[in-house]
């Protein structure tokens, strides 16, 4: 019985000098891509939550005070910048973990509306409005598959020095999602290269990161608030740039297809399709990034090679 209670001191005294069990990092994104990116890397490891619920506008969203607690708690949150989520650096000003603007990032392609990419080294100080001003940033450079190999590397960085107990599986997550990406962007660009030369219209300027990667450039933008209703005068001059074009196909964004839509095209060989920049529906898993550039590539594509 002694030689029992030895084995059972000795075993207690062991399990006394353990470490304590590292807690999951929790890491929150403002928007689905991005949490898609995350999942790439934490694979295995966590499951990372995403603020804003699917269909919200990351532009114009409003906080609930139950946002407002998982913005302070959680440990790393990322979100796009101050070109997207206008609502957030006011309540971020007061967390005290960090947050990342990624629009900030070091090695980050960035285009500008009207104007060429640019490599991005440094954060160059913009505060624009969320408008499409030429020269305004566009905020939508999740699109590029290029950007997201650079964030998906930023992500991985801060979840190994937060968690250095699985900072090899975070690495090794990272290659795998890298791979995963070169066998993308084979299969998107072969395919694109079909459609290249074939017209297309979008009511949103929110693609042109995917177009750039994937050698798409879009015929014209019908650039309407869904709150607004243009004037006859706007309307004709569209219906206008569409009968010059003929067939065709016109891209809108859900949840809500723009009530100019079916006025704008009825009568003209035009197809009505949507695409998703958000992937609003797609599941939460380490191939949810590639499913939504996929998915991007497959609507476009499925419409074009019709005309």
């Amino acid at each position: 019985m002694s030689r029992f209670f030895a084995l059972f001191v000795a075993f207690a005294a062991a399990l006394a000098v353990l470490p304590p069990a590292q807690a999951e990092v929790r890491v929150l994104t403002s928007i689905q891509p991005l949490q898609l990116i995350a999942a790439a890397v934490q694979d295995g490891v966590g499951k990372p939550e995403v603020l804003l619920p699917p269909g919200a506008s990351p532009h114009h969203y409003a906080l609930r005070p139950s946002d407002v607690r998982r913005v302070a708690e959680v440990d790393l949150l990322y979100w796009i910048g101050p070109d997207m989520e206008g609502f957030l650096p006011r309540v971020l000003s007061t967390r005290s973990k960090p947050s990342v603007a990624l629009q900030g990032i070091p090695g980050l392609q960035l285009r500008h509306f009207g104007e060429d990419s640019h490599s991005h080294d440094e954060d160059d100080g913009d505060d624009h409005d969320h408008d499409h001003r030429p020269g305004s940033l566009d905020a939508h450079l999740w699109l590029s598959s290029v950007n997201a190999r650079v964030i998906a590397a930023k992500m991985a960085s801060d979840l190994s020095a937060a968690d250095p107990a699985n900072a090899a599986r975070y690495q090794s997550n990272l290659q795998a999602f890298d791979a995963r990406l070169d066998a993308l962007d084979q299969r998107l660009k072969a395919r694109m290269a079909g459609v290249s030369d074939k017209p297309f219209f979008v009511f949103h300027e929110a693609f042109d990161y995917f177009e750039s990667t994937y050698g798409l450039k879009h015929t014209g933008v019908f650039s309407v608030a869904a709150e607004v209703q243009p004037g006859a005068q706007h309307v004709a001059a569209m219906r206008k740039r569409l009968q010059e074009v003929g067939k065709t196909c016109v891209f809108s964004e859900p949840p809500l297809r723009p009530r100019l839509a079916d006025t704008l095209t009825a009568g003209l060989p035009v197809t009505l399709a949507e695409l998703d920049a958000l992937g609003g529906t797609l599941p939460v898993n380490a191939q949810g990034y590639e499913q939504l550039l996929e998915n991007l590539g497959n609507g476009l594509a499925g419409c074009l090679e019709k005309l």
